[in-house]
């Protein structure tokens, strides 16, 4: 889904209050995407603020989740996976966040609805809010940031809704006339549940998730999208020196190499010459070859 770095990650929620949902079900489209630009627009506000992150030049992706544990319940959120930091204004090194910080969820709560009000007015649909829940608006809403390590744990997470539907085969425990049984795990306990519904209601239930044509579940941003300015390699170089780890120009993963032929010796013309060393302006030292033939040949420590 995605390549990592080795900072701090941090997997931050934006969901929609349930007075609201019925409204956000029937204009999809609309809704889904200021889900997405109004989140990410609220994410970087906070965390490049000087007291965090300190800069907006940063690189996450996001994935549109429409279902619970009960697929029956319709909840649009979308998760954010991002890295505690970003690349510097000058493009120049790597700023990092405070340890186990991101951004106060508060302060997001609060901001974030303002924020989907106005792509709400932007896209006509005000006025179907206001008369589902005037009051929401008016109250911080659910956004969730919590630290994930070195995020493989929230993309462990976030993969099966990505490439699941909603209900699997294996949670159907019976089908018969009087309606489909299936099997979940309510949220906070770890004992699994069973529940029977109509026919009728677990085919509602089920299309409810079935997405708008070409609408994306995932959605890059910054240096993590594919189109961006800064390439990921570039960023992943600029954290290795944060780090204080030395940054090696061949990969490890490469089957094939292109040979060159040696660079003749200017002194004396016969000897053959060979990379042992590369140095940065300030003469640090950013890769680094063994000088004996028989040394273990150096390979990329990302």
């Amino acid at each position: 889904m995605a390549q990592l770095l080795p900072v701090q990650y941090y997997l931050v929620t934006f969901t929609i209050p349930e007075t609201l949902r019925r409204v956000v079900r029937a204009n999809q489209r609309a809704c889904y995407r200021a889900l997405f630009d109004c989140g990410a627009k609220t994410l970087v506000e906070l965390a490049s603020g000087k007291r965090f992150i300190g800069t907006d030049r940063m690189g996450y992706f996001g994935a549109l989740h429409t279902w619970g544990r009960d697929f029956t319940v319709y909840n649009p959120h979308v998760h954010f996976v991002v890295p505690g930091g970003g690349v510097s204004k000058d493009g120049l090194s790597w700023q990092s966040a405070p340890e186990n910080f991101l951004f106060p969820e508060m302060a997001a709560a609060k901001i974030y609805p303002g924020k989907f009000r106005d792509a709400m007015r932007a896209a006509g649909l005000e006025a179907e809010f206001k008369q589902a829940d005037a009051a929401a608006w008016y109250q911080p809403w659910t956004v969730d940031v919590q630290p994930v390590g070195n995020g493989e744990a929230a993309l462990k997470y976030l993969a099966p809704y990505v490439n699941r539907v909603a209900i699997s085969n294996q949670r159907i425990v019976e089908v018969n006339r009087e309606g489909v049984t299936y099997r979940f795990t309510p949220s906070g306990t770890k004992q699994s549940v069973t529940r029977t519904v109509s026919g009728q209601e677990f085919v509602r239930g089920f299309l409810q998730h079935t997405l708008p044509s070409k609408l994306q579940r995932i959605r890059y941003y910054g240096w993590a999208s594919p189109n961006g300015k800064l390439k990921f390699q570039y960023v992943q170089m600029l954290v290795y020196f944060y780090l204080g780890w030395c940054w090696l120009m061949k990969r490890a993963e490469l089957v094939t190499e292109i040979v060159k032929p040696p660079i003749p010796c200017p002194s004396c013309k016969t000897g053959k010459m060979r990379l042992t060393q590369i140095t940065d302006s300030d003469g640090r030292v950013i890769y680094s070859r063994p000088l004996r033939e028989h040394s273990i040949a150096y390979l990329d420590s990302g």
